[in-house]
């Protein structure tokens, strides 16, 4: 059934990743082969390879505002000020009462928690030194309401609890929120301070699942035949979101019309995923598009870089996308590594320029490609210039058996 109601436009993009701190940046690194993963040490786990940001956290908040912030928080404050800076609007007259923020989470809390055990482990466990702002830290709503506090919003605000599907369910989210008439205006995306966390790496390595490399540029490489974990990444990004209508009327620049999406789950493995639930999240938002599988130009994989669940996407591409000469298909971690609940929006930023200038950023680090993930037009270690980009359709997938899927269409 094909999605009815106001159509929602894409007007601002803020955003920060291991490999840069706005769009451009981040769309040159992405054509240029640019890779920024580093090894940090982490408490109990040793030496770990991460993606880490370096945006200027001071640029949107004081030294004593980023001591209460959680990390979450400050990447979501800087990635929402941008979008909305990118978005043109006149954000002073604007009734900050028909504004929504909506972001998607993949945890959060566990990096304030750890924290402060550590902390009072180093006084005999004597809660007397532990923090009073733990609890507005840990709350589930934190990054969204700490969005609202440093911007004045005064209209509705959540977390979008969905794994690593998170990104795609916050645009999703200001989706159904604008067309419902709830808000005028609307912050979508996803952040992630994962990095921060020793317990998802921990978790990651006691699964086998986490990524091992010399050189920690090449540790996140999916598709390739020796790929053997994620690099777990920090990031943010926040699009702003409005009805066609309301964006025209000011003239707004547009990236882009969310034409298509879905959410189903798994219901099978609370790990290993599901290719044909896959395929069903994707037929379901070709559905709500109204568009045929030979009509999408680009998709972006979620693909992590783990052995069997590159495998398992690629099937279930390969089974919607049977007869499309025309569509290709890319991947971002490799840049980036897995920014978590960030992933699937910042993936989606870093493709939406191609509807400008037709080049298709490649997935990279694939040396040797694995035959079970060789779909056809797969683009890998170079760009790639084509025709025409007029439909992107962006994957991604979580925990627990959550698939998400947004397509976007170039506005004309």
């Amino acid at each position: 059934m094909a999605l009815s109601g106001s159509r929602i436009v894409i007007t601002g993009v803020g955003l920060t990743a291991p490999n840069g701190d706005n769009l451009s940046e981040f769309r040159s690194n992405l054509l240029n082969g640019v890779v920024r993963i580093e090894n940090m040490d982490h408490r109990y786990v040793g030496t770990v390879h991460a993606g880490v940001c370096h945006y200027d956290d001071r640029k949107y908040q004081t030294r004593r505002e980023l001591r209460v912030s959680t990390r979450a928080g400050s990447i979501g404050i800087y990635c929402s000020r941008e979008a909305v800076a990118d978005s043109g609007i006149d954000w002073d007259a604007l009734p900050k009462d028909r504004v929504g923020v909506y972001i998607g989470l993949t945890e959060h809390g566990n990096v304030e928690t750890e924290n402060e055990v550590y902390n009072i482990s180093q006084f005999d466990y004597d809660v007397r030194y532990w923090t009073h702002h733990h609890n507005p830290r840990t709350v589930a709503n934190n990054p969204a309401g700490e969005i609202t506090l440093n911007m004045g919003i005064t209209g509705p605000h959540y977390t979008i609890g969905a794994a690593c599907a998170a990104g795609n369910a916050g645009l999703i989210q200001a989706a159904q929120m604008l067309r419902l008439g709830e808000v005028d205006f609307a912050f979508a995306g996803g952040v992630s301070e994962s990095i921060r966390s020793f317990g998802i790496f921990a978790g990651f390595k006691s699964q086998g699942a986490l990524a091992v490399c010399e050189d920690p540029n090449k540790a996140s490489r999916p598709f390739d035949k020796t790929r053997n974990g994620i690099v777990i990444s920090e990031g943010g990004c926040v699009f702003t979101l409005e009805r066609l209508e309301d964006a025209q009327a000011r003239g707004a620049k547009i990236y882009g019309e969310l034409v298509g999406y879905h959410i189903n789950s798994d219901a099978t493995d609370s790990v290993l995923p599901n290719a044909e639930r896959q395929a069903e999240c994707m037929k379901a938002a070709l559905a709500k598009a109204g568009l045929k599988p030979e009509e999408i130009d680009l998709i972006n994989t979620h693909a992590t870089s783990t052995p069997q669940g590159d495998i398992q996407e690629c099937k279930a591409v390969a089974s919607v996308f049977v007869d499309c000469p025309h569509t290709y298909v890319n991947n971002t971690k490799g840049f980036i590594g897995h920014a978590m609940g960030a992933a699937g929006a910042l993936e989606l930023a870093g493709n939406l320029p191609s509807f400008e200038d037709n080049v298709i950023h490649p997935a990279i680090n694939v040396n040797e490609l694995d035959e079970e993930c060789a779909l056809k037009n797969l683009v890998i270690n170079e760009p790639k210039k084509v025709d025409k980009v007029e439909v992107i359709l962006n994957n991604s997938f979580g925990m627990l058996g959550i698939n998400s899927c947004v397509i976007i269409k170039k506005f004309a």
